[in-house]
Parts: C-alpha cells; sequence; structure tokens
C-alpha cells in the first residue's frame, strides 16, 4: 500500500479521506509550512512516499527539470467538481495501488491519466 506526502495545496479533505481509508498520509502543512516544492518533492522521495498536489509546477519539476520522484498524483477539480473530490482520490488510489509509486497521475473528473516517471520501469 503506497504512503503519501499532502503538498500544502492538496485539499485537506483528500488526506481526510484517505486516511479513513487506512493509507498513511503527511501533510506538508503539519511539518514543513511554507516548503518550496523542490523540498517538498525531495522530502517525497527521501521518505518513498508518493506525493499528492494540485500544483501543476510539480509537473516540470519532475519532467522538464528531471527531479526525482517516487510518484506524483495530481488532482485537476473544479470547483464545480468538488463535491466528489475526496472518493474520487480514495477510488484512484486503490484502482492504481503500488503503480503510483512509479507514475505520474492527473487525476479529472471522471477521468485518470497515468504516464510512467522517467527511470522507473513498469511494474508488473
Amino acid at each position: 500500500m503506497p504512503r503519501f506526502l499532502a503538498d500544502e495545496s492538496c485539499d485537506f479533505v483528500v488526506v481526510r479521506a484517505l486516511r479513513g481509508a487506512g493509507y498513511d498520509v503527511l501533510a506538508v502543512a503539519e511539518l514543513a509550512r511554507r516548503a518550496p516544492d523542490s523540498e517538498v518533492l525531495e522530502l517525497a522521495l527521501a521518505q518513498r512516499q508518493v506525493l499528492l498536489t494540485e500544483d501543476k509546477d510539480f509537473g516540470q519539476l519532475v519532467f522538464s527539470a528531471g527531479r526525482g520522484a517516487n510518484g506524483v498524483v495530481l488532482i485537476r477539480f473544479p470547483a464545480r467538481s468538488r463535491a466528489g473530490l475526496s472518493s474520487a482520490v480514495v477510488a484512484a488510489c486503490k484502482r492504481l495501488g503500488e503503480t503510483l509509486a512509479s507514475s505520474f497521475v492527473v487525476l479529472e473528473p471522471g477521468r485518470i491519466r497515468v504516464t510512467q516517471l522517467p527511470g522507473h520501469t513498469p511494474r508488473g
């Protein structure tokens, strides 16, 4: 079961929902407020946690800047779709399981896009 680090941009309803579903979730807001994105990514990598975020800048860091990651879930839910946010994230995490640790996942209402992270080999 993957472990998670929730960036400050991640809605805390997601943190509570994942914790309620039995996942180990640490929130940046609880330990390193206002940490730069690069430090958040390094912390998640060092702790072998999948990063949960709503900040598109992490895509830039992982793909363009070549920063390492142990999985990233980028949540893209507009205001009109927020009611289903927590259940969608929990369902996606259950469905993707350990695949999360080697993927960059974009989660949108009704859609999940999974891209293999650079330097990771597919599990299976």
